[in-house]
């Protein structure tokens, strides 16, 4: 049977169309998967078997009887984390529990751009956002960065030729803590600068903290939201890299005159109810003690991961260590990240290359740079993965000379 050929009836600007799913490669280093052996599923089982028994009549309604913001229990707990934990004091009903921090993105791009809009995005950023604005018809300015996010002299200067021009952006998004792909963490100092640039130019700036818990070593400075006492700064969140990407469930935070014009957008009926039974049973008792036990076990697998490109490349590859989170970016001169990629996967070892996580194509530093995703691989696999990457690199590009600390020819 021939199967209807819809292509002439598909809407235009879709984005390439998917390959069927063929399971994970046998070294997988792409995307934002966790540590197996960190999720606590007979805890898990006790939150949900818990949550059910007392309320699991309230799966007949939608919204579990708390309103379309999320369950009420589990607003209370984000709250109090923001409070505590990112010195941002946060009321329940400033929270909206989100289907995923990707919701998240969506709802604030679908009120706040129009096609022709521009934004403010960091040079290296996370790939799901460089996307969906581009779905979004805005035009995306890449605000350079360094060890410690954005730079906010040059931010300056882009700004003062944007509106040389005429133009203001809608908003600049930045990750500052746990930088995605880069891992840095913008100093408090920073974060003040750049919020008074923002507020000086009358920019909002949205601050997208999915990595923040997960702060290795060092200071934790304050959330950008709670620096700021005029509404400028819209803060989201998830729960994916703390407890389970699948969970697909995540958090923003904003003042209600916005959140308003969000929650017609919200077109899902409400986020998984089950979910937010369990995030809330869970770590409602247990955040603290799980992130104990999180955190020393990430970190380790990073140990694993610089010494392994540390002996495998050796010089012919360059890194700044990551402060937290699961991501090591890491930069091969004079590679092409993307065709090394191609060839890694006729091999079954997958990663992000570069040029996915940058605001310009055109940028060479992106181009031969690349993301290994830490967390799900384990030691073992890390140390075999990382020596398989370097001698398909050494066999296709002649780099590194040195692999393994053994002398090629």
């Amino acid at each position: 049977m021939t199967a209807f050929d819809f292509t002439h009836l598909l809407s235009d600007n879709l984005p390439p169309a998917a390959g069927r799913w063929s399971g994970f490669p046998e070294h997988n280093f792409v995307g934002g998967h966790n540590d197996r052996d960190s999720i606590p599923v007979d805890t898990l089982i006790a939150a949900i078997t818990k949550q059910l028994s007392e309320r699991g009549r309230e799966l007949a309604t939608y919204n579990l009887e708390g309103g379309p913001q999320g369950m009420i229990e589990l607003r209370e707990f984000v709250a109090r984390k923001m409070t505590q934990d990112r010195g941002m004091p946060t009321a329940p009903d400033q929270v909206l529990i989100t289907s995923g921090s990707l919701q998240g993105l969506d709802l604030v791009n679908g009120v706040l751009l129009n096609p022709g809009d521009t934004v403010i995005i960091e040079e290296h950023t996370y790939g799901g956002m460089l996307s969906k604005v581009a779905r979004a018809g805005a035009k995306i300015v890449g605000a350079p960065i360094d060890d410690d996010g954005i730079d906010v002299d040059a931010l300056t200067g882009v700004l003062d030729r944007l509106a040389a021009d005429g133009v203001t952006p809608k908003y600049i998004y930045t990750i500052p803590t746990v930088q995605n792909p880069t891992g840095s963490v913008m100093p408090i100092a920073r974060r003040h600068e750049l919020l008074n640039l923002a507020k000086d130019r009358g920019i909002p700036i949205f601050e997208d903290e999915c990595y923040a818990d997960l702060v290795f070593e060092g200071d934790w400075p304050p959330a950008i939201r709670g620096l700021d006492d005029s509404g400028l700064v819209i803060h989201i969140g998830s729960f994916s890299k703390t407890l389970a990407p699948a969970l697909r469930l995540g958090y923003m935070v904003c003042d209600w005159p916005l959140m308003s014009r969000m929650m017609p957008l919200k077109s899902d009926a409400g986020t998984g109810a089950l979910e937010q039974m369990l995030v809330a049973e869970y770590f409602g008792n247990h955040f603290d003690a799980h992130l104990e036990m999180l955190k020393p076990r990430l970190k380790r697998k990073l140990d694993v991961m610089a010494e392994a490109v540390s002996r495998e490349f050796g010089t012919a590859a360059e890194f700044t260590r990551p402060k937290g989170g699961i991501f090591f970016w890491m930069r091969i001169p004079g590679i092409d990240t993307t065709k090394l990629n191609a060839a890694a996967l006729r091999e079954d070892l997958h990663f992000n290359p570069g040029a996915g996580w940058s605001t310009s194509d055109a940028n060479p530093r992106a181009g031969e740079s690349l993301r290994l995703c830490f967390a799900l691989a384990t030691e073992d696999q890390i140390d075999a993965g990382v020596a398989k990457l370097a001698e398909i690199c050494r066999r296709e590009f002649g780099v590194p000379t040195v692999s393994g600390n053994v002398q090629h020819p």
